[in-house]
């Protein structure tokens, strides 16, 4: 696979980038930010994403365990009650075109979070699709540790 451009590189960019900042300052907890991005980046097969956010979500402390269950969450005792209505709608909202935002999964959310938390909630998972959009489409490549490559 070969990279076809630098998203950085390029002046449009900036208003992604934007969204980050906004992201990281809007109160919401890092580890919550970390799977939503995670989450959302396994749904997409984001490969750049993924390593990406891992690393990242180990940086500030989430579990290995935590991470490798993140697929099967709704199976797993591992996650809180406000996580798992956040990782529903994070789901519901990037399978949209299958989903449509179902209201027994939007009440769940209610719940768990305030009106602004739900608006923060669903930008960042609006930018983390975009994300993954862009780094798809122009296909990032992730850095590879050289005993990670396939023979």
């Amino acid at each position: 696979m070969k990279a076809r451009l630098n998203l950085l590189d390029h002046e449009a960019i900036k208003p992604m980038l934007k969204m980050e900042e906004s992201i990281a300052s809007s109160g919401l907890e890092t580890s919550l930010i970390k799977l939503i991005k995670m989450r959302s980046s396994q749904i997409n097969g984001c490969a750049f994403c993924l390593d990406m956010h891992s690393k990242e979500a180990r940086k500030h402390g989430e579990t290995e365990q935590r991470l490798y269950l993140l697929d099967a969450w709704r199976e797993s005792p591992a996650y809180s009650e406000r996580e798992r209505a956040a990782l529903a709608w994070t789901e519901s909202l990037t399978l949209i075109a299958e989903t449509h935002a179902p209201d027994s999964v939007y009440e769940e959310l209610k719940r768990q979070f305030t009106e602004e938390e739900i608006v923060k909630l669903s930008m960042l998972i609006v930018t983390i699709n975009g994300w993954n959009r862009l780094a798809i489409g122009f296909r990032s490549i992730h850095p590879v540790a050289p005993d990670s490559v396939a023979a």
